[in-house]
């Protein structure tokens, strides 16, 4: 079983009210068990919503309670985000999910970036709330990116 976030599905759950789908995604579980899944929906943001970044550092400082994840109106949604990730692994746990592919640059689901926090497009390394959360417990984590790597497994 793998978790995939459900806007590379084509399900309309970002931020601004629009989907990423993924045509690599998609063809690559076509004969695959996933469950598609957005941590920010789940934690109870709407659809659309002002988009948020992390503010001076990734999403470990988040979990750790050092920095926060806040809106363009300067609204902190830290704890709608470490909800959202702590219902995204409870997902993983009830069905035995090792393997997840999410969106690259999102402050949820970014694996290797996200945006810097000054909300001016510019991207930096670091995860999301959501992908360090399930990196810390042993999820293995692709992103739209890194389908052909999950071919070769």
């Amino acid at each position: 079983m793998i978790l995939v976030s459900a806007c590379l599905l084509g399900e309309n759950c970002r931020y601004n009210g629009e989907t990423k789908p993924n045509e690599f995604v998609i063809n690559y579980l076509k004969d695959k068990e996933y469950i598609a899944f957005c941590p920010e929906c789940e934690a109870g943001l709407p659809i659309p919503r002002l988009a948020c970044e992390i503010q001076g550092g990734e999403g470990q400082d988040v979990l750790d309670g050092k920095i926060k994840i806040i809106n363009m109106k300067n609204i902190d949604h830290t704890k709608d985000f470490i909800k959202g990730a702590e219902l995204t692994l409870a997902i993983t746990k009830e069905h035995n999910i090792d393997t997840a592919i999410l969106k690259e640059r999102s402050p949820s689901c970014g694996v290797n970036y996200i945006h810097t926090g000054s909300f001016d497009g510019n991207i930096q390394k670091g995860m999301g709330v959501t992908a360090r959360l399930l990196h810390n417990n042993g999820v293995k984590l692709y992103t739209e990116a890194d389908i052909a790597s999950l071919t070769k497994t």
